[in-house]
């Protein structure tokens, strides 16, 4: 072999290399730009402040700046049909709520996305309870006051507010006029923030929303809560029994917060995003601002994520089916 044939040989074989290790190279500087966290509700609710607060700490720990990006409307659906679609490279994100993963698909025959194929969990974050709230002005404290309220109000229902159709706030509100045999029009809004802000503005009566969205009002004396959704009490709000305490076993559930991508990310992202996930919600700062929105700080893995679609689906569908919960 020449001297020259052999150069020629060794630079193709040093490009052949160099072209096989690109790939390799490409993922493992990930991110190389910034990437976007869609919060499919409006600005101003509890998982748009968490998102916000998340979004800066998972940026630091991964070196890119992330995001956020509302994408409001259809109980969710909106958003999530959008991050469904998106490239599964890591640039695209969704923090959402049990609302999008399993109680969309149990009242909802057409959705932009699938629970569990279009969606990779990247893990979960915290989780709160659901309340039934009241306008102080209205005489009512407790479950019984409100059944015997609304029944004195004869054809003449009353309003109750949830941040959107097909939401766990609507969800829990079917559930127990279902359980209570009573009537009440439902009115949805698009996101907590302005439910919440016709109900202190007394233009509704009544509202489900989460203990994350209720407890700053609820401090300052502005809602009264009624009944939490969740197994036992919010260590929140102490003092308000449960739905189950109150007569109502079957309005039991609470919701909880979830990173997830497009599903078919590569290994190393989805590692990636799941290590700088754990870190983030170990920080102090992190579960304080969780805290301070009513959520008790849970950082549970991807594979929990999964884990946990997978069990509440079918346990989604049954309670729709006996509360008789529709949207199409």
């Amino acid at each position: 072999m020449t001297m020259k044939t052999a150069l020629i040989a060794l630079g193709a074989a040093l490009a052949g290399a160099l072209a096989a290790a690109a790939p390799a190279s490409a993922q493992n500087t990930y991110p190389t730009r910034p990437i976007t966290l869609v919060v499919p509700f409006p600005p101003g609710g509890a998982t748009d402040v968490l998102g916000r607060v998340v979004a800066q700490k998972l940026g630091q720990e991964i070196g890119q700046t992330i995001v956020v990006e509302n994408r409001a409307g259809a109980g969710t659906a909106i958003g999530a049909g959008f991050v469904a679609k998106a490239a599964p490279d890591g640039y695209t994100l969704l923090i959402s709520s049990g609302t999008t993963f399993t109680v969309n698909p149990a009242i909802q025959s057409k959705l932009p996305y699938d629970p569990v194929k279009s969606f990779e969990p990247i893990g979960i974050l915290g989780r709160t309870g659901l309340a039934l709230l009241a306008n102080p002005k209205v005489p009512v404290k407790n479950l019984k006051e409100l059944e015997a309220y609304v029944k004195g109000r004869g054809a003449d229902q009353p309003a109750y507010g949830s941040f959107g159709a097909g939401t766990t706030a609507h969800f829990v509100g079917e559930a127990y006029l279902a359980a209570a045999g009573i009537k009440m029009t439902h009115v949805p809004y698009k996101g907590s923030s302005p439910a919440m802000t016709d109900l202190i503005g007394g233009q509704i009566p009544f509202s489900v929303d989460t203990v994350a969205a209720a407890l700053p009002q609820s401090k300052q004396d502005k809602v009264r809560v009624i009944a939490v959704s969740a197994p036992q009490r919010s260590a929140f709000l102490p003092d308000v029994p449960t739905f189950a305490e109150q007569g109502y076993p079957t309005v039991n559930m609470d919701t909880w917060l979830m990173l997830t991508a497009p599903r078919g990310l590569p290994a190393d992202v989805k590692a990636r995003l799941e290590g700088a996930l754990k870190a983030t919600l170990a920080s102090p700062d992190v579960r304080k601002s969780l805290e301070a929105q009513g959520f008790e700080a849970a950082y549970a893995s991807a594979a929990d994520g999964e884990a946990l679609i997978q069990k509440e689906l079918p346990i989604m569908r049954d309670l729709a089916q006996r509360a008789n919960i529709k949207l199409d």
